[in-house]
């Protein structure tokens, strides 16, 4: 089921890709009888105008439907929210088991390279 829905849709995402994938595998055939230039070859069209109109049709179907073929249905999205008090955390003055560090230790060693190392010359 769930290899059904994924391959539906992949379909559905890919179906403008394919006019370009029809011109790529027919580049022949269009580019030699469906185009409309062929009589200008210095356009150097070679079925382009073709693929457009093909994708111009494709993005006409995609095309939501206009104002007057929806239907009437009006939709009202109602946004519930319950107030939380916010968590008070208590503040603690003079905690006594509290100690700050001042001790502060170094870490960190710099160890120089007396030489740089170069790679064996063949």
């Amino acid at each position: 089921m769930k290899k059904t829905v994924i391959i539906i849709a992949l379909i559905m995402l890919l179906k403008p890709v394919f006019p370009v994938v029809d011109y790529i595998v027919n580049y022949d055939y269009i580019s030699k009888v469906l185009c409309v230039n062929k009589a200008k070859p210095e356009m150097h069209c070679n079925g382009k105008c073709h693929l457009m109109k093909q994708l111009a049709k494709e993005a006409e179907n995609e095309k939501p439907l206009t104002p007057t073929k929806k239907g009437t249905s009006q939709e009202t999205e109602t946004f519930f929210c319950l107030y939380f008090h916010p968590c008070e955390v208590p503040q603690v003055y003079g905690n006594p088991s509290f100690k700050v560090n001042t001790h502060y230790t170094n870490l960190y060693d710099y160890t120089t390279a007396g030489s740089v190392f170069h790679p064996p010359a063949v």
